[in-house]
Formats: C-alpha cells, structure tokens, sequence
C-alpha cells in the first residue's frame, strides 16, 4: 500500500474511560491490554491503523491521575509527554460520569496544546488528494483541534449522553477563554461507543484528516510496536487483573525473563508475602488458570512458565521501576 500521510494521535484521559477499548476498536485487533481496574495500562502503547492511503499511529497512554507512587508520577509523566509532537489530540471523558477535575485538566493541557500549534505553518498537502470513505480533507489545519471524545454512550441515556456534551464544550471553552485567545476554541465532540463502535466512523475520519504528508512508519502487517516479550507480561498482568481482588492489582507487575520458542518464563512481582500465595492461588489454581488463558493467546506450542516474586516497595523504587522499563 502506498501511503502519501501519516503521523500520531494521542489517546489521553483519566483512567477508565475507555482509551484502551477505545484504540483496539479502531486498529481492529487487540493492540493492548483492558481491564476495568483503574490505571491498567502503565506506559504509552501504539496501535497501527492501516487505512487506505494513510497510516495512523494511535497512542495509547496511561490514565492522568493523583500519582500515589513513584510508578503513578511516572505514569502521569508518559501520558503528557504524548502531547508532544504528535498531529492529533483524542481526549476521552465517559459520557457515565460527570466531567470533573481530572477531566477538565486533561482537556485543559490539549486545549493549551492546541493553542501553541497555532503560530507553526500549515503541513503541505499531498500533490494529489486521497481517497475512500476515511480519507477525509486532504489539507490538515493549521491549528490542531482537540478530538473529544464522550465515550460509553451505550451505557448512558441520552439526557446524560447530552449533559456530558454540554459539560464538555463548557470545559473546553473556559480552557481556551483562560489562553486569552481571540477565535473559536479548536475542539470537536464525538458521542462514542467503543464497545459497540457506535460513532466511531466519524471519529476516524476526523483523525484521519488531521494526518500531514509523509510516508508509513510502519510496515503494512504491523499493528502494534510492542515487542513480544513486553506483549506476553501485559497478557499475563491482565489476567492476573481478571482474577484478583480490588487492591492487590496494583502491587503485581509482570516481565518477561527468558525467551527461547517455544519457552517463555514470565515473573510475577509483588510487594509483600502474602500477596504471593494469593497470585499462586489454592494448589496454584489461580496462576494455571492465567497461564491457561495467555497461552490460549499466543501461537500454538508456546510453553508459557510463570513464576512469582517479591520485590518489596517496587512501586516506589526507581531502581525496580528501570528495570521493569516502567
């Protein structure tokens, strides 16, 4: 496939709003990890959306929240380094809750994002104009809105799906009224069901269009730029997450130790004792289920080997967290 535009959308949100399901739905194969514990994903994931003549890298990033741990600001920090340099702005807020704080900072720093793009020069336009239902107008703007997006209106009814739309541009204007700014605020509002993919057309064709000229970052049959050790640990954690009690989640980690096809032996970290016995479960049921359930995932003849180990306080080490690549 010739590709004449490409570039990076940021996925941006506090946590549990979707952004995960959100990506997945849009590149159409699973490119990371759900759950609906907070604070699932730990690092910024990108996801390859091949579409017609442009190529489209969604990142994934963690959920902006009030860091607890050394993990959490270094969370915080991943998704607002993905702000930078990417051509596209996706800030979702769940259309089941009322926009608070964390949602109006979130918007606040894509809004102000936006603003600092307007003194740069419009991309050029490809020499000839793509085509297909997702190619969208071949000349981005020269100031790059923010796409938000008010997800799970599949949940909601519509007085709240129409509630959460007005809260929303109420939000973005008091962000883009605090710059000082003359001019419309540079938003767009899409009403989204990531589990359904409800309104997810438009929003495509939105990103789509904001896309510069240039060629593919990526080759055609690639959708994700995990490697398949990172890949195999996120599978093993959700898992783990499906399984395991409300407060536990956050002190497993997970990594990869030996790779050697079709033997894989993956670790499993927790902070005290006895989190361990409850990961390894009763005769260790709990950690056959989950190697029964990633080894389901992957192709068949893996051996998948898991272990666990304490490492105490890693969530507040920046010794553990390097090198767990967090």
């Amino acid at each position: 496939m010739t590709v004449r535009r490409s570039g990076f959308c940021a996925v941006v949100g506090r946590p549990n709003v979707g952004k995960s399901t959100l990506v997945n739905r849009i590149v159409g194969t699973k490119v990371t990890i759900t759950s609906p514990r907070p604070n699932t994903t730990r690092s910024a994931v990108r996801g390859v959306l091949h579409a017609e003549d442009v190529q489209v890298v969604f990142v994934d990033t963690p959920g902006i929240h009030k860091p607890r741990s050394a993990l959490g600001s270094r969370m915080n920090d991943a998704a607002t380094a993905s702000l930078d340099d990417v051509d596209a702005v996706v800030v979702v807020v769940d259309a089941t809750a009322s926009v608070g704080p964390g949602d109006r900072r979130v918007l606040g720093d894509a809004i102000r994002r936006a603003r600092a793009t307007t003194t740069e020069p419009p991309t050029e336009p490809p020499t000839e104009p793509p085509t297909g239902s997702l190619a969208g107008s071949p000349v981005p703007p020269p100031v790059t809105p923010v796409l938000v997006v008010v997800n799970k209106v599949d949940a909601a009814p519509r007085s709240q799906v129409a509630t959460r739309l007005a809260q929303v541009a109420e939000a973005a204007e008091t962000a883009w009224a605090a710059l000082g700014v003359d001019g419309p605020a540079p938003y767009e509002v899409f009403p989204v069901s990531a589990s359904t993919g409800r309104g997810l057309d438009a929003l495509v064709a939105a990103v789509v269009a904001r896309m510069p000229a240039g060629p593919a970052y990526y080759p055609d049959d690639m959708v994700r730029d995990t490697s398949e050790g990172a890949w195999v640990a996120d599978l093993v954690r959700e898992q783990l997450l499906a399984r395991l009690d409300e407060e536990l989640p956050h002190s497993i980690a997970c990594r990869v130790t030996e790779w050697e096809w079709p033997l894989v032996r993956c670790e499993v970290l927790v902070e005290r004792d006895s989190q361990k016995g409850i990961v390894i479960g009763k005769g260790g049921a709990t950690l056959k289920a989950v190697g029964s359930a990633v080894r389901s995932q992957l192709p068949p003849g893996a051996y998948l080997e898991l272990f666990v180990r304490v490492e105490k306080r890693w969530q507040q080490r920046d010794d553990a967290l390097d090198r767990l690549g967090l």
